[in-house]
């Protein structure tokens, strides 16, 4: 009896795929429930970045369909050049009281668009109004404008304002919390849509079953097909856009970490030098020209204005076409002073390390500007799916929660 006993109750060898087998499925198993408790807490949050970012992909269609009267203008002729910059920035200013300071200036988007001046107002010691004024670049005459917001009020006066407040900073009034809300929450999401990746993943080669949703499914299985497809379609877009998210709320935190790899230059770091007190500043339309005869060939998009002492201007152009460099987009920082030019971000350059290359594509990639109307339909699919992934995961959670408690009513009877 004692020799038998000690035998092996079973002389089938173990098989090593099962083996194998049972650990990705347990691994797997540990993944649901990092992506389950990710995804119920901050499946709502991901629901408004996507829903807002859609909208924010064209921004200013939408501005300009909601508000024509301002935001658009009628070209004399398909030919028909613009007045010198520095009298649209001339006529802008006279419908704006001295102590106004220009912020930013948006180029017209295309013949039909109007030129965009923003501009500070400190009214009180602790309030400041935003306004912009939007000029007709073929006669330099203002065609109005309008109060975005005080910045004691909780919610902007315009729509597309109001989506980007919600977009970037959840309408939390403290920049400092708004910000670190914003970062950590897109830092989670990723994390969330990887583990999702990993579930999804077809331990057992059942590829097609994993790609596509099932012909004529049942609600519980069309639910479950339509969350992870529309996840796994989405990360490749998904994850770029958040981590691209989380550089442009905490760029202070990022860039830091990718010192660690190669050196950046962050251009919002740069600062203008006084060469004496109250030293006049050259102007914005300056500014632009400095910029063209760096990138003669560039079309200005983004104009950053020196409202401050220290304050650099900074152009971006759109058009700057590279040999080897996809992106034709490329920014010059300048001395408010001297007209000097103080960084170039232009992944093109010769001196410009991974990093710096990285850095550029961030907003591009965010935006979808990086890939033309292509790109930008891509992120706005990839935002709508979003409100879809956060529902059809309730749902699945739900559906797997009731199953559960049936199952243990039926085992205690």
């Amino acid at each position: 009896m004692t020799a038998i006993s000690q035998q092996p109750r079973s002389t089938i060898p173990a098989n090593p795929q099962n083996s194998a087998l049972s650990r990705l499925k347990a691994r797997r198993k540990r993944w649901l429930g990092v992506h389950l408790w990710l995804g119920l807490t901050l499946g709502f949050l991901l629901s408004i970045y996507g829903i807002t970012g859609s909208i924010l992909v064209f921004h200013a269609e939408i501005d300009e369909w909601l508000n024509s009267e301002l935001l658009t203008v009628a070209p004399p002729s398909q030919t028909a050049d613009y007045e010198p910059l520095a009298e649209i920035f001339a006529a802008a200013r006279t419908v704006m009281p001295p102590p106004a300071k220009p912020t930013f200036a948006t180029y017209p988007r295309n013949q039909q668009a109007a030129f965009q001046c923003s501009y500070a107002l400190l009214i009180s010691q602790n309030v400041v109004q935003n306004w912009q004024v939007y000029v007709d670049p073929y006669t330099a005459r203002v065609t109005g404008k309008r109060l975005i917001r005080n910045s004691d009020d909780w919610l902007p006066n315009t729509f597309i304002d109001l989506m980007f407040e919600l977009h970037y900073a959840l309408l939390i009034p403290s920049e400092d919390i708004s910000t670190v809300i914003v970062g950590v929450s897109a830092a989670l999401l990723i994390i969330s849509a990887l583990s999702g990746l990993i579930v999804w993943w077809p331990l057992t080669g059942k590829w097609r079953q994993a790609l596509t949703i099932k012909a004529k499914p049942g609600k519980v299985r069309f639910n479950y097909d339509l969350h992870k497809t529309s996840g796994f379609y989405t990360a490749l877009v998904m994850v770029p856009v958040l981590f691209s998210g989380i550089y442009m709320v905490l760029p202070h935190n990022v860039v830091p970490v990718l010192e660690l790899f190669s050196p950046v230059t962050y251009r919002y770091g740069f600062q203008s030098k006084p060469p004496y007190p109250n030293a006049p500043a050259i102007g914005m339309d300056e500014a632009v020209a400095i910029a063209f005869k760096q990138y003669p060939q560039g079309r200005p998009h983004w104009i950053y204005g020196a409202a401050e002492p220290t304050k650099t201007y900074t152009v971006c152009q759109d058009g700057v076409d590279a040999p080897g460099s996809i992106l034709q987009r490329r920014c010059t920082v300048i001395d408010r002073y001297s007209g000097k030019i103080l960084d170039l971000d232009d992944p093109s350059l010769p001196t410009a390390t991974a990093c710096e290359i990285f850095t550029h594509w961030q907003w591009p990639l965010h935006s979808g500007q990086a890939f033309g109307m292509t790109g930008r339909i891509l992120v706005f699919i990839t935002g709508l799916a979003c409100p879809v992934l956060f529902v059809t995961g309730v749902i699945r959670w739900r559906q797997k929660r009731r199953a559960g408690q049936n199952n243990r009513k039926n085992f205690a009877v």
